[in-house]
């Protein structure tokens, strides 16, 4: 009995400081656990696609119930048709190909100039529009009826976007989800600073708000003055790089009027000199567009 007694102690002990040591390394792994602080987890910003860029264009060129796949199937259109027109005029493939490379590239370049020319005219507008907000706030007014209000006394091309601000204000009664829908139908840069202005403002809250706007409304009216002034002195750079490039193929199309001038370019090497006089066309425009027009803001407050 007395040798059992002694087994049973021996397992005992062995058993408590096993316990022990268990608890002292979990307290251990824990300090040095503790001192590890983990990184914040930073959500990566969204991609923007070309099809993101084409939307934009779209709304800012003012065609907002086109669509991206709409505007590249136009472009195939008329690439297909100018192809099938010129071929049946002239019986010249290359030739039929440059043509239809430039009818096909036709649509873009237009919903990009309408909507460089309003991105230019909105421009003019948003001081405005700043200051009408800044007006309300000053009367008293809450964020989402000073934002509705444009959409009657605001200028005359952002009333339609603040107008279904309100719209959407008084259906939902959720001021940050019109806010993002304000987004989408402006898609402007400076649209954007000013929905998040007034996104932070409406969350932090302060009596700045009114110091905020007039800073923006100031800032704008620099910018929009300072635009003018460049774009109509590197006017003449923009107007001299499209005349350049334009002055070779307004040529090549007079001659298209006779089949007979332009057998030359159904050969190879012929092909080949419509190929690298397109390829210099094009590399030159683009870096004296490059050279002479100003940068475009863009939206990296989506």
């Amino acid at each position: 009995m007395g040798g059992l007694g002694d087994v049973v102690a021996a397992v005992g002990g062995s058993a408590t400081g096993t316990l022990v040591g268990l608890l002292l390394g979990c307290g251990l792994f824990c300090i040095w656990w503790s001192a590890w602080v983990p990184a914040p987890r930073v959500d990566a910003a969204p991609r923007v696609t070309v099809s993101d860029r084409l939307r934009d264009e779209l709304v800012q060129a003012g065609y907002d119930s086109v669509g991206p796949r709409s505007l590249v199937s136009a472009c195939f259109i008329a690439f297909g048709v100018v192809v099938l027109i010129v071929l049946a005029t002239t019986g010249v493939v290359p030739v039929a190909l440059c043509f239809a490379a430039m009818a096909g590239y036709a649509p873009l370049a237009l919903v990009r100039m309408r909507a460089r020319r309003r991105r230019a005219s909105l421009r003019e507008l948003w001081p405005d529009a700043v200051d009408n907000i800044a007006s309300a706030v000053r009367a008293g007014l809450a964020l989402p009826e000073a934002l509705s209000q444009l959409g009657r006394r605001g200028p005359e091309e952002l009333r339609p976007a603040f107008r279904a601000f309100a719209e959407d204000y008084r259906t939902t009664g959720r001021f940050h989800e019109s806010l993002d829908l304000l987004k989408v139908r402006l898609s402007d840069p400076v649209g954007d600073r000013l929905v998040e202005s007034l996104r932070i403002a409406r969350e932090v809250g302060g009596s700045d708000l009114g110091r905020l706007l007039r800073t923006l409304s100031t800032f704008l009216r620099e910018d929009s003055r300072t635009r003018a002034e460049l774009e109509t002195r590197q006017g003449w750079t923009v107007n001299a790089a499209r005349l350049a490039v334009a002055a070779p193929w307004i040529v090549l199309a007079m001659l298209c009027t006779r089949p007979e001038s332009i057998q030359a370019y159904a050969s190879p090497t012929g092909a080949m000199v419509l190929l690298v006089g397109a390829a210099v066309s094009v590399a030159a425009y683009r870096i004296m567009i490059h050279i002479g027009r100003l940068p475009e803001d863009e939206r990296v407050l989506r």
